[in-house]
């Protein structure tokens, strides 16, 4: 399916920002935060199929899976932020999700536009870095063509991986490459055809939603608590403490002790606290119930 760049919402004239280098500071500022209070109902439209796919994510995970962003420009950059943000944010191993941008790794910080033309670099990139069927393989398009993501997702689904593609358009060619499209129609750009703005914002929101919810599945949250946070600088020491003192009401010592007895893992920390067993059993129990506290305490006769 060809596509009319022309007729795609993210290549439009807004005609809400016609004149903006006429506008005072203040004025400017303001119409172009105006256009972010549409990207929020944009991503409301999107939230079923977010949800089927951190369910499917979610269960390739529990099998050995792992998630592979893939993308150009932008959408590649904003792919590699996620991924390098759940390691220290969930303690995963760093393969479990993983970034992929058209260009390699100069293309993070240079523009290496002609990067996104092929569809042939795209399906040799996943191979080479060697995807399975049991993974995912999500492709982030504003503009729902980019060749490179079409190759890519077209050889996901050659060898059975679960592709999925995230765009920003109403009628994207993607929906014939991949096995679920998220669609976020976040409409003309501030700045036309810029769509490091309202689109780069959506995926964004729509990719941190899609990685906290599986964690949050896999028993990386307890409540609304980061317990699998992993403490490797002074910071995170202190965020872990508290915590450690929200869960269980302790204090600032003796949340510090109970981390000190565990290794630094928060999760453990609560568990021995409300439980009163060893760090020991704390380990045991706790990779009994595959990582989830909240059931390892059930197991244990509490929550």
């Amino acid at each position: 399916m060809s596509t009319d760049l022309s007729r795609l919402e993210t290549e439009q004239i807004n005609q809400n920002t016609a004149s903006l280098d006429s506008l005072p500071t203040t004025a400017l500022v303001e119409t172009l935060h105006r256009e972010n209070h549409t990207i929020a109902a944009a991503v409301d439209e999107a939230l079923p199929s977010i949800a089927e796919v951190v369910d499917e994510i979610t269960s390739r995970f529990k099998k050995g899976g792992r998630l592979f962003y893939i993308g150009a420009g932008t959408s590649g950059r904003l792919g590699v932020l996620d991924a390098s943000e759940c390691p220290p944010t969930f303690s995963v191993a760093p393969d479990l999700v993983q970034g992929v941008i058209a260009g390699g790794r100069e293309a993070l910080v240079s523009s290496i536009e002609g990067a996104e033309d092929s569809k042939e670099d795209g399906a040799r990139d996943l191979k080479s870095i060697g995807v399975q069927p049991v993974d995912t393989v999500i492709g982030i398009a504003s503009s729902g063509r980019t060749p490179y993501v079409i190759g890519a997702l077209d050889y996901a689904r050659t060898i059975g991986a679960y592709a999925v593609s995230v765009v920003n358009v109403s009628k994207a060619e993607l929906d014939e490459h991949c096995d679920c499209t998220i669609k976020a129609v976040t409409g003309p750009e501030p700045i036309s055809g810029s769509t490091r703005l309202k689109a780069g914002t959506a995926q964004k929101m729509i990719l941190n939603m899609i990685t906290n919810s599986i964690m949050i599945k896999l028993g990386k949250v307890y409540g609304n608590l980061m317990i699998d946070v992993r403490p490797t600088n002074s910071k995170l020491k202190e965020r872990a403490v508290r915590i450690v003192m929200a869960a269980t009401g302790t204090d600032a010592e003796q949340g510090r002790i109970l981390l000190e007895q565990t290794g630094w893992k928060p999760k453990n920390a609560i568990f021995v606290h409300k439980t009163g067993r060893s760090a020991q059993e704390a380990e045991a129990l706790l990779v009994k119930a595959d990582g989830h506290l909240r059931e390892a305490l059930r197991a244990a006769g509490l929550e």
